[in-house]
């Protein structure tokens, strides 16, 4: 099956089938380390017993998918120094420390905090537990701030010189990190991974709705789920729409293909809704188009100009048609999630948002829906950067360690084969304990005296045994 494709694609492959199981992991887990925060805070301050209930329910699946993320960072991270040791070489004097510091101020944060915050809240008290529960919120998202400015000077460089090996090296770290890509990076995907959880969270609510319409715990987690629809799919929009003006402004070509636009338009350029990209011919065939609004989104005139990839070397050109509709699949998705936000905040409006059945159906389906969001924007970011690994500067060919074909595809045929059976078995042993409804804990005596009024003497007697037992 892999026999004729060069080293380079084996390369390509392996690292895009790797990083796309890693990325579903830690999207997952910076959300859900900030909900468990806010749970936690929650209880804390209200003593109701709910929030303390889904916070035991949901820590336990934060704990597996955080160690299937590090298990799978650390396979991918190896890969720099096997199938892409030239671009390991050419970019470690400017990636290797940011990387480092996203191991020492990160993930040690989380890990060194995370077995407080699962295990250890009888052991330190509740003060220093909720410290260690922001601590390890706050350690997901120093992460994805140094693997983003990492990712992002890669696509935007800043910052950098070149000394006589060839090599990148840091002349302005300030530069390196605040890139001019980074802040919209950033911004981008915190969003979409609080967006993930929401949405994982909302689906397991509404499972439970759907078999008890008076379950108060999976009421709760469904009506937080859907206020942070209604909240953050718009302003996901709005940060997705100034990121992709960023992008015109740094990687035209990216643009030029999220567009399908292989010519250029010198009186307005045409949204096109869908399409077949057809590179041979270089155009979109049966295209569904709305003239001149791409001008009026990306440069807010209708008549604005636009650049089309006919400026563009073909040598030079990413893969129109995979960034096309990794594009679209992302904005499809994105609109979807604030439609259901919107039917979600209607519904609740009427007082019917635990009533509803088919929003809870529908909140199902949209449950994995955020990982597909979060894998459509990689991929079109990712592929939209080629052909060059840092953008402009260094080609992926030119990156590529002097590795065989066949020993790429023997490695890439066993990575397949393990992640599928150790992270389906995880992922199956997730999806079987979000299956169980949460409960309300059993306190013992913290939780009060039980009232015992209107019960016979031996119906107290039963009752204060179970509750001191």
């Amino acid at each position: 099956m892999l026999q004729g494709l060069s080293a380079e694609l084996l390369a390509r492959i392996q690292f895009a089938f790797t990083v796309s199981f890693h990325i579903i992991f830690p999207a997952f887990s910076i959300g859900l380390a900030s909900y468990l925060a806010v749970l936690n805070a929650l209880w804390l301050r209200t003593k109701d017993q709910t929030y303390r209930a889904l916070f035991d329910y949901w820590k336990k699946i934060f704990a597996i998918a955080f160690g299937m993320g590090v298990v799978s960072g650390i396979v991918m991270s190896y890969q720099f120094g096997t199938n892409w040791s030239v671009f390991s070489d050419k970019t470690g004097p400017v990636l290797g420390p940011l990387m480092a510091y996203e191991v020492l101020s990160a993930f040690f944060l989380e890990a060194g905090f995370l077995g407080i915050m699962l295990f250890g809240r009888e052991r330190v008290g509740n003060s220093l537990h909720m410290f260690a529960t922001a601590m390890v919120a706050f350690g997901t998202l120093m992460s994805a701030t140094w693997i983003l400015a990492v990712n992002s000077w890669m696509q935007t460089p800043a910052g950098y010189g070149m000394n006589d090996l060839g090599q990148f090296v840091p002349e302005d770290w300030w530069a390196i990190i605040f890139n001019p890509s980074f802040p919209y990076r950033l911004v981008h995907m915190v969003l979409a991974a609080y967006l993930t959880t929401a949405f994982v969270v909302g689906g397991v609510g509404g499972w439970h709705l759907l078999r008890n319409r008076a379950d108060t715990e999976a009421r709760r987690m469904f009506s937080m789920a859907m206020w942070m629809a209604v909240i953050v799919a718009p302003l996901q929009i709005f940060a997705g729409d100034m990121h992709g003006l960023n992008t015109l402004e740094h990687q035209p070509a990216k643009v030029m293909a999220m567009e399908g636009h292989y010519d250029s338009h010198p009186e307005g350029a045409p949204l096109i809704l869908f399409g077949i990209p057809n590179p041979t011919e270089k155009r979109i065939d049966y295209a569904i188009e709305i003239p001149k609004a791409s001008s009026l989104i990306l440069k807010h005139d209708l008549n604005a100009p636009m650049l089309g990839l006919d400026t563009i070397p073909d040598e030079d050109e990413p893969p129109v048609f995979i960034v096309f509709w990794s594009f679209r699949v992302m904005v499809a998705l994105g609109f979807a999630m604030m439609g259901l936000g919107a039917w979600a905040l209607w519904r609740r409006m009427r007082g019917q948002l635990y009533e509803d059945r088919w929003l809870h159906r529908a909140a199902i389906a949209m449950g994995p829906m955020g990982f597909v969001a979060v894998l459509a924007g990689w991929i079109t970011t990712e592929v939209g950067r080629q052909p060059f690994t840092v953008y402009g500067l260094l080609r992926t060919s030119d990156s590529l360690a002097p590795i065989a074909a066949p020993a790429v595809a023997t490695s890439l045929v066993a990575f397949i084969i393990v992640y599928f059976f150790v992270f389906g078995a995880g992922t199956f042993y997730i999806m079987r304990m979000m299956a169980k409804p949460a409960s309300t804990p059993k306190l013992g005596l913290r939780a009060g005296p039980i009232r015992t009024a209107g019960l016979t003497h031996a119906q107290q007697r039963t009752a204060h045994t179970g509750q001191n037992g």
